[in-house]
């Protein structure tokens, strides 16, 4: 490593230490990606021999340490276990990223399957190694295609078993942790439009529909085409903005940041 420049060197030492692969493992994976430490990561977690690094007798005890006494699923309980022992709060939009790899299929439970599925693909059998791929499920938060699949699971994720819309607090809920992490402006705006002119769940075309809003259309919405083919809530949501005085002579005031 001597040969590398600093920058170079400092990148090597925290993909080795985030991913616990060797140095040449870490130089092939961060040259394939031109030095980029999230491209380098994607390259290191898709490639089949993270697999094999996984040894099932530790992911079952691992699995067994979480798992429901009363039924072959990790739940409510087990979860919390889980983030406390990952030094994770339960309501950290981490946990988002580990159930989308886990493709859970409803918020607060995995099935063993879900849980083993997740953990072989992300190369984890261990605690130790949880919390080391920790940083990178973060880190893929910010990569913008993968924000928008993490977006649109987290709709059929956080809805209730059997229903075709999302509960309107969940959907809020939810909308505030994701926007959190990726700003939008007037994400506080939607919210309260919601609870005031709408108050009913939330539809799948709504909620897919709005990230494409938040990502396009700029927060004076000097871009904005009425004739456009957005749903009607977002519509109504900007002549809300209009009436209330948030867009004014074409400009985003936000009299609610403090």
């Amino acid at each position: 490593m001597h040969k590398l420049g600093r920058g170079h060197r400092d990148k090597v030492q925290q993909f080795m230490t985030i991913t616990g692969a060797s140095e040449k493992i870490a130089l092939q994976a961060l040259k394939a990606s031109d030095w980029h430490l999230e491209g380098a990561f994607d390259f290191f977690y898709s490639q089949p021999h993270i697999k094999s690094y996984t040894d099932t007798t530790r992911l079952e005890e691992l699995y067994n340490r979480y798992k429901d006494p009363y039924t072959d699923m990790i739940l409510v309980d087990g979860i919390t276990l889980l983030c406390n022992d990952l030094q994770v709060d339960p309501q950290d939009i981490v946990m988002l990223v580990v159930s989308w790899h886990m493709k859970a299929s409803t918020m607060c439970e995995y099935s063993k399957e879900e849980f083993f599925i997740g953990l072989q693909a992300l190369g984890i059998d261990s605690l130790e190694k949880f919390r080391e791929r920790i940083p990178f499920m973060r880190s893929e938060l910010k990569d913008e295609q993968k924000f928008h699949e993490i977006y649109n699971f987290a709709f059929g994720w956080a809805k209730e078993k059997g229903q075709k819309s999302l509960a309107l607090d969940t959907a809020i809920g939810m909308w505030q942790l994701l926007f959190a992490e990726k700003q939008w402006p007037l994400v506080d705006h939607w919210c309260q439009f919601l609870q005031a002119r709408h108050n009913k769940a939330i539809s799948r075309d709504t909620w897919s529909q709005l990230l494409e809003f938040a990502r396009t259309i700029d927060p004076a919405l000097s871009n904005y085409d009425a004739e456009g083919a957005w749903p009607y809530l977002i519509d109504e949501f900007v002549e809300y903005l209009n009436e209330n005085g948030i867009i004014q002579n074409g400009q985003f005031s936000d009299r609610s940041q403090k």
